[in-house]
């Protein structure tokens, strides 16, 4: 008798680091690899899920990215691969994220079966009420609040994200613009975490930027979070 599919856990609040190496060149001018000490750092300093988000690299240099990512976290969090399926496979990730207007997310539920988690965008109650009954396990909302990663792009607000999470079962992570002053608002408007580039790959002291976020959320009383 086989033995049924696992799907990973999820623990909340959770703090998911989003990379993006296209905003820093991958190797330093001492030949390091500046991303793997950042996740290894960041992970150390409270990151839960790592999301590998390297939209600009061609699949092979994807999936190569992905296996020195995979060993800096160390089986210490969860990995999620942006958009590319195979490379997600390849790498074994625990979890598939999904961009608003990408395939749908049966396509991909058939192709990886219960061994991942799906994650979608959404930037809308409707569109997060498509993505629950379209079976999304997970939900990134944004953008919640202004940052440079996406300039000009119409934000949420707490309100916003309060809707949504009003909306749908599902747990709801909130991007953009958080940094450890103002996470801790992503959850009390009903989040179950919240995740960032810049906070922590931005700054010269990724564990102590991740610390910083962990002890934020983690200072709300998630019971009082719908």
């Amino acid at each position: 008798m086989s033995t049924p599919e696992r799907r990973p856990h999820l623990r909340f609040p959770a703090l998911m680091l989003v990379t993006d190496t296209s905003r820093r060149p991958r190797l330093d001018a001492t030949g390091e690899a500046w991303l793997d000490d950042v996740v290894r750092e960041a992970v150390l300093g409270g990151v839960s899920i790592v999301q590998l988000r390297e939209k600009h690299l061609p699949q092979g240099e994807l999936i190569a990215l992905g296996l020195h990512v995979r060993d800096a976290i160390a089986g210490r969090a969860l990995l999620f691969v942006n958009g590319n399926v195979e490379a997600a496979i390849a790498l074994a990730a625990d979890g598939i994220h999904l961009p608003e207007s990408a395939t749908s997310i049966q396509d991909v539920r058939d192709r990886v079966g219960n061994r991942m988690l799906i994650s979608r965008a959404v930037h809308s109650v409707d569109a997060a009420v498509r993505a629950e009954r379209a079976g999304a396990g997970l939900l990134l909302a944004g953008t919640l609040f202004e940052t440079p990663s996406k300039p000009g792009a119409p934000l949420l607000g707490a309100e916003g994200l309060s809707a949504i999470c009003d909306a749908v079962a599902l747990p709801v992570i909130a991007i953009g613009g958080i940094d450890a002053a103002n996470a801790a608002a992503a959850l009390r408007a009903g989040a179950k975490g919240v995740a960032v580039v810049s906070a922590i790959a931005g700054s010269e002291r990724p564990r102590d930027a991740a610390s910083a976020l962990r002890r934020a959320i983690d200072a709300v009383d998630m019971r009082g979070v719908a």
